[in-house]
């Protein structure tokens, strides 16, 4: 190639202040490791490892990310298998779905958003020893499937899975007593 044909990249231009930049992860894109971003960021494509994010971290609706992940605040969208840390506020909108732990300061979850896991939400700050929460949790068990609702509930108490057919007619021949 002739040196003419080489040309030294410029960086983009400034706002003006010192505002941190945006990182995005494309849709078509797939990262594994440790990403730490120091503003917001946007991922849209498939990551795996671990986040630290210095703003507010975006989970587009065809983003697919297994990772523990700190951030400020975050929005889930698509599918995350792992633990989280929000300082501030956790939004999971209508097609988002979490699977693994997650400790808050605030949650919204609007209706059709899916959790499968513990949370804990701390509306005066998360506490300083929830950090290792994190770490808590080896990797082999986020990646693991979570059980079905039925082996859930057989697990936690065998009078739980009987038919409910017997229950709602004793619950209905109560209530024709007082009606």
């Amino acid at each position: 190639m002739a040196e003419a044909d080489i040309r030294p990249v410029r960086p983009l231009p400034s706002s003006g202040g010192d505002e941190p930049p945006l990182t995005v992860l494309s849709e078509a894109d797939f990262l594994k490791g440790h990403l730490e971003m120091r503003g917001d960021g946007h991922l849209l494509g498939s990551f795996e490892g671990e986040i630290e994010c210095g703003g507010e971290l975006l989970v587009g609706p065809d983003a697919r990310v297994t990772a523990n992940i700190r951030a400020v605040h975050m929005t889930i969208s698509g599918m995350v298998n792992g633990n989280i840390q929000a300082r501030g506020r956790l939004k999971i909108t209508t097609t988002g779905r979490l699977e693994g732990e997650a400790e808050v300061a605030s949650l919204v979850v609007q209706e059709g958003g899916v959790h499968y896991g513990t949370l804990r939400v701390h509306p005066e700050g998360l506490p300083e020893v929830s950090a290792s929460l994190l770490d808590q949790v080896p990797r082999e068990v986020l990646l693991a499937a979570p059980p079905e609702p039925a082996e859930v509930l057989r697990s936690a108490s065998p009078s739980l899975t009987k038919p409910l057919s017997a229950s709602v007619g004793r619950v209905k021949r109560m209530w024709g007593e007082f009606f």
